[in-house]
């Protein structure tokens, strides 16, 4: 049967983007040796290879191919940029080298090093490069992409350790007593308004929510301040979102709420009740007027209230932060909080499958700051000092 140039260039058409260049070459070649005479000028014309390509292919044919996923036979293709400059590694490793920004001659000293900048200054020192190339040299250096790593920590406290063993068996007494044990915390304030939040949410192709370009306070509507309960023995969230300040008062005066429309309800026979809660804030444990209201509600309530705080630093260890604050980030995200009834909104509706619930009240309350409170004051709080 004969074959025509035309089926091959049909051939080649349907099958040429499915193969590498080796592929092709060999295509090529084992058609120009089986059309005999001539095959190698007809295939060429037909597969759109040069002669010279074809005619390595039967060669490659007439040698039997070798079997190898190499598309290139070693040492083909174009030279490698460190071929024809062989400082340019050495160029590059210098201006990556972590010590280069803290060296006063360093070309880079306060400039992110992308591989534009680099290929730029590779330039500059005789070693034109492209981006693409710095990034391969980069990769075969040993180097990626990196990002900080929060993992160096100040000196410890000999007894941190105890610390944290002294908190655990108080939270694990109070809850095989059957008293409550909350945890809690100021989540991090939040601009109201027709604004851009991180995230994203499902929304029709092509019509995502417009807010506005810059996200600046509107001094009319303020911020929202969300300070939270979590209870750990019912795994249930209060918050009370506030409108005036972050103080002390104002934490006291959610956990007043809770225990007024959750927390007695609950525990009818509590007598007891642990606060777990970091060491700085509105209930850091220097706050006088945090004990101050602690002693009021104390006096209330008529509950023994304990507190323990949790060493310097060691914040992400409360419990509240990551089983209530960020699902409440979750189920926020990519929705502009433009009032503060829809940012009440969104936390009570926040909520997980293993049963988390959530309530949500507006605090119109006002709470100054700057608030003293005298050694009187603070001496007339029955308190009982722990050991550490």
């Amino acid at each position: 049967m004969e074959v025509t140039e035309e089926a091959l260039a049909a051939m080649f058409a349907v099958l040429s983007p499915h193969l590498d260049e080796r592929q092709r070459r060999l295509l090529a070649g084992a058609q120009a040796r089986a059309l005999g005479r001539g095959g190698i000028a007809m295939v060429a014309r037909a597969s759109g290879l040069s002669r010279a390509t074809a005619k390595a292919g039967t060669t490659e044919i007439d040698h039997g191919p070798e079997r190898t996923r190499r598309a290139r036979r070693p040492g083909a293709g174009r030279p490698k940029a460190t071929a024809h400059d062989p400082d340019l590694l050495h160029a590059l490793d210098a201006l990556v080298e972590p010590t280069a920004r803290g060296d006063p001659t360093s070309p880079l000293r306060w400039t992110c090093t992308s591989t534009h900048t680099l290929a730029d200054e590779l330039g500059a020192q005789g070693h034109p490069v492209s981006a693409n190339t710095v990034a391969g040299l980069l990769a075969g250096l040993g180097s990626s992409l990196q990002a900080t790593a929060k993992q160096t920590e100040g000196a410890q406290h000999p007894d941190r350790d105890g610390q944290f063993r002294s908190l655990n068996e108080q939270a694990k007494v109070h809850l095989a007593a059957g008293q409550p044990v909350i945890s809690v915390d100021t989540k991090k304030k939040e601009v109201v308004g027709n604004l851009g939040n991180t995230g994203r949410e499902w929304q029709p192709k092509g019509s995502p929510v417009r807010v506005e370009v810059h996200d600046f306070p509107d001094p009319n509507i303020g911020k929202a301040i969300p300070y939270g309960v979590y209870d750990l023995g019912a795994d249930a969230g209060w918050v009370s979102v506030g409108d005036d300040h972050d103080t002390a008062a104002f934490a006291v005066a959610t956990i007043r709420r809770w225990w007024q429309l959750v927390g007695k309800v609950a525990y009818p026979e509590a007598s007891r009740l642990l606060v777990t809660a970091d060491a700085g804030g509105s209930n850091g444990y220097r706050s006088r007027l945090w004990k101050v209201e602690l002693g009021k509600l104390a006096a209330e309530t008529g509950l023994a209230v304990t507190v323990c705080h949790f060493p310097p630093g060691t914040s992400k260890w409360n419990r509240i932060e990551h089983r209530l604050f960020s699902q409440i980030s979750m189920n926020w995200r990519g929705r502009p909080l433009v009032s503060h009834e829809v940012v009440v909104d969104l936390i009570g509706a926040t909520t997980t499958r293993t049963g988390l619930k959530v309530r949500a009240e507006l605090d119109r309350g006002s709470y100054p700051t700057g608030v003293k409170v005298t050694d009187a004051e603070l001496g007339a709080v029955p308190l009982t000092r722990h050991g550490w």
